[in-house]
């Protein structure tokens, strides 16, 4: 019978923390896609001469971060 229990418990649903950790885990991977995104606005505009490729570029990072942020939390609270 202990074998029949330990089944079960492998087979609950995840616990709260576990869910915590992975949103805490998208939430560094937005940031992070923000900040490449920035940096390579950056660069452009010193390549290219142009002034407007930070912002423009920054912008596009922060709409897939949050498209990526929704979409892993959808995906967890399955």
């Amino acid at each position: 019978m202990p074998q029949r229990n330990k089944m079960k418990n492998q087979n609950s649903p995840k616990k709260p923390l576990n869910k915590a950790i992975q949103l805490s885990g998208a939430g560094l991977q937005m940031g992070l896609t923000i900040y490449l995104g920035f940096l390579l606005g950056k660069w452009l505009d010193t390549k290219l001469q142009l002034r407007f490729l930070t912002e423009i570029i920054t912008l596009l990072a922060i709409f897939l971060a949050m498209y990526s942020l929704i979409k892993q939390a959808n995906k967890i609270n399955e």
